[in-house]
C-alpha cells in the first residue's frame, strides 16, 4: 500500500468489467494461515481507531496483521485497481455473527446519503476462518450496486433471485462497491462467524487504474451485457447504468452496449439550410418561433 504495485498483481480488463456489473470480486484464499491467526487475535485485542479520511498506510502500517493483509500483492494490487495506490480509510468493523440465530440480519445497503454514481468507495470484507452453509455467511444480491436505497428500504425483501450467501475457505477476501445490497446471514451453527469490513475511498481519478493490456478482449463486452436475474424487463436499464460507469473507468466516452448511450446522447447542434428561423405572430400578439422546411 506504500508503493506502486507491479502491474502483474494488477486486475485485468475482464476482472474489472465483472467489478462494475457485479459490484463485487472475490480473492478466495488469498491470506495465508500466519496472517489469519495473527488476525483473529488483533480483534479479540481491539484494533486501533483512525480518523475518517486518514491514509491507510497510516492507520494499519507494515507489521501488523491488517497491514500485511493489505500488502498482500493479490490485494494490494486489487485495491490499486479499483481506488488507486494510496486510499484513505473510511471506517472500519469487526462483524460478528453469533451461533445459532433465529434469524438474519435484514438486507440492506450502506452509505445512505452517497449519491456518486461515477465514483466508489470499496469495502473489504475478510474473512479469517472458513464459512460453511449454515455458519452467517454474508448474504448479497449480485448487481444491486446501482440501484441506491436509503439503507434498510430493502429490509423486506428476503428471497431475491440470485441472491448469494457467501461460503468460502479461510483467508477468503471479497471486494464489494459501496452500494451493494448485502447483510449478515442467519448463524444456525455452534460457532461464531467473523467478518472484519473495511471500508477504503479512492484519492485519484478511478481511471484506467488497472492492467489495461485486454481493454479489447471480446469477454469485456459480454461481462457488462449479463444482466442481473432479478431485473426482469429492467435488464437495458443496468446495462446503461453498467456502461455509463465504464466510460467513466476508461475514459472513453464513446463506449456503449447496444447503442442505448449512443441513442441518448443525439442531440444535434447544427442548424440546418432547412429550416425557416423567421418570427412569426400569434394572434395575440405573442412572439413565437416558426421552423418550417423551406421549399427547393
Amino acid at each position: 500500500m506504500d508503493d506502486l504495485v507491479d502491474r502483474k498483481h494488477l486486475l485485468t480488463s475482464v476482472e474489472m468489467a465483472h467489478f462494475v456489473a457485479w459490484g463485487f470480486l472475490r480473492l478466495d484464499g488469498v491470506v495465508p494461515a500466519e496472517i489469519n491467526t495473527r488476525a483473529m487475535a488483533a480483534f479479540r485485542d481491539g484494533l486501533p481507531q483512525f480518523a475518517y479520511g486518514t491514509a491507510v498506510h497510516r492507520t494499519h502500517p507494515a507489521g501488523t496483521a491488517i497491514g500485511d493483509l493489505l500488502r498482500l500483492p493479490a490485494l494490494a494490487g486489487a485495491i490499486q485497481s479499483l481506488v488507486g495506490p494510496a486510499p484513505a480509510g473510511d471506517h472500519q468493523f469487526v462483524h460478528v455473527r453469533r451461533p445459532q440465530q433465529e434469524a438474519a440480519q435484514h438486507l440492506h445497503a450502506d452509505a445512505v446519503f452517497d449519491t456518486r454514481t461515477d465514483a466508489f468507495d470499496v469495502q473489504l470484507m475478510y474473512f479469517p476462518e472458513a464459512v460453511g452453509r449454515f455458519d452467517g455467511g454474508t448474504l448479497l444480491v449480485p448487481g444491486s450496486h446501482f440501484r441506491r436505497v436509503s439503507h434498510m428500504d430493502v429490509a423486506r425483501y428476503q428471497n431475491v433471485r440470485g441472491l448469494q450467501r457467501v461460503t468460502c475457505e479461510p483467508g477468503t477476501v471479497l471486494i464489494l462497491h459501496h452500494g451493494i445490497w448485502h447483510g449478515g446471514g442467519r448463524n444456525e451453527s455452534e460457532r461464531r462467524r467473523v467478518m472484519y469490513k473495511l471500508r477504503l475511498n479512492p484519492t485519484v481519478r478511478q481511471l484506467r487504474l488497472w492492467n489495461t493490456d485486454d481493454i479489447d478482449h471480446p469477454d469485456v463486452e459480454a461481462t457488462l451485457m449479463r444482466t442481473p436475474p432479478w431485473s426482469g424487463n429492467d435488464s437495458r436499464l443496468e446495462q446503461m447504468n453498467r456502461a455509463r460507469l465504464w466510460r467513466h473507468l476508461t475514459g472513453d466516452e464513446t463506449f456503449d452496449l447496444d447503442y442505448y448511450w449512443s441513442r441518448r446522447d443525439i442531440v444535434p447542434t447544427t442548424v440546418s439550410e432547412a429550416t425557416d428561423l423567421r418570427i412569426g405572430r400569434h394572434g395575440s400578439g405573442q412572439g413565437f418561433l416558426r421552423a418550417t422546411a423551406v421549399s427547393r
